[in-house]
């Protein structure tokens, strides 16, 4: 078989492809949104802030609470807070001079079930 009768097969295979192509790029989200996903996953890359992150699925705790619990510093895990209520991933609430954390809301938690479940597959 030349190449001269391969080509028309290859050229309608790939405009088949193209229109496939084509609509798998207008189902893309906008670029700012994939960039905001991008950042979410690295808050996810980061052994301390998952540890955190499972502490407070089970419960509010303090800093106080993660410290004790991580065996880090009250300090690591304010540092690590930070990146967390930034990424709203945690929120708090304030009980005279004690600040509780806990997650922000079902989306995290379920975010974290959905990890763990596809990790223990």
């Amino acid at each position: 078989m030349s190449e001269e009768t391969k080509l028309p097969v290859e050229s309608e295979y790939l405009a088949a492809r193209d229109d496939i192509v084509q609509r798998v790029l207008d189902s893309q989200p906008a670029d700012e949104y994939l960039y905001d996903l991008a950042e979410l996953f690295k808050v996810f890359g980061d052994s301390t802030r998952i540890r955190i992150l499972y502490a407070l699925f089970e419960s509010e705790l303090c800093v106080g609470d993660m410290a004790q619990l991580l065996g880090i510093s009250q300090s690591a895990v304010s540092h690590q807070l930070k990146i967390l209520k930034d990424s709203k991933l945690v929120k708090f609430r304030r009980e005279g001079k004690i600040i509780f954390y806990m997650l922000d809301d079902d989306h995290v938690r379920t975010m974290l079930s959905m990890g763990m479940e596809h990790v223990e597959e």
